[in-house]
């Protein structure tokens, strides 16, 4: 064979391979977006009446069932997106930008996704919310009480029915966690929202788990302080 056919096919063949390992690549991505996104579709879906099972409820009063409710459309925290609120801003200052508020949100969701394959294991998540100061509710999910017994926060599992087991717990693996307040019905919500923050870095910590924010992705400070500044 000519050397230079020879030279034309191997190259040929060499971005034969290359554009294979591209296209592998993306369908992977495509495999994992999807997962993803079952996973989140599968969240909690048939609670209702959240407010009943947050501040105002006495943890020994029976409960309804309750909603993961999304905190809004927004893609991130930026001045154009309808979380702020831009009236507080001064017209006459051109070379200083104003701290854009976010409005208060009714609910606060963020997520504790494990980074272990089968996720996080029923005994080692009772163990480490009793670490953290976390009881189990009525409601099979674990809540933080405040000293009137009355509900702060509340953890549910990721996916349907939310609850965690009470025995067998060995047995039971979660792939991820959603924690959730509602500041409206606190007395003070600045207060328990750095509680509730701490206390899912901590389990971060103990777990071996990635924090989400409401939109699926990495929890940062930026948006931390945002909702703190609201409410």
């Amino acid at each position: 064979m000519d050397k230079e056919i020879l030279r034309i096919v191997i190259i040929a063949t060499g971005l034969v391979v290359i554009m294979g390992m591209i296209f592998w690549s993306y369908l992977k991505g495509k495999k994992a977006e999807r997962e993803s996104d079952v996973l989140f579709d599968k969240t909690l879906p048939h609670f209702a009446g959240l407010s009943a099972s947050l501040k105002g409820q006495q943890v020994d009063a029976p409960h309804d069932d309750f909603d993961i409710i999304p905190l809004g459309p927004a893609g991130s925290f930026k001045k154009s997106d309808s979380y702020f609120d831009e009236t507080d801003s001064d017209e006459g200052d051109d070379d200083i930008d104003p701290v854009p508020r976010l409005i208060t949100p009714s609910l606060i969701q963020f997520s504790l996704v494990a980074n272990a394959d089968e996720g996080f294991n029923g005994a080692e998540l009772a163990k480490a919310f009793q670490l953290v100061g976390l009881e189990y509710g009525s409601m099979k999910i674990y809540e933080r009480v405040d000293a009137s017994r009355l509900v702060d926060f509340a953890v549910a599992c990721m996916v349907e029915p939310g609850t965690f087991p009470e025995t067998d717990q060995e047995n039971f693996f979660c792939p991820g966690l959603v924690f959730f307040m509602q500041p409206g019905e606190l007395e003070n919500a600045q207060a328990v929202f750095d509680d509730f923050v701490e206390t899912i870095r901590l389990l971060a910590e103990q777990l071996d788990g990635v924090i989400w924010d409401h939109q699926r992705q990495p929890l940062i400070e930026e948006t931390v302080q945002a909702i703190r500044r609201s409410l």
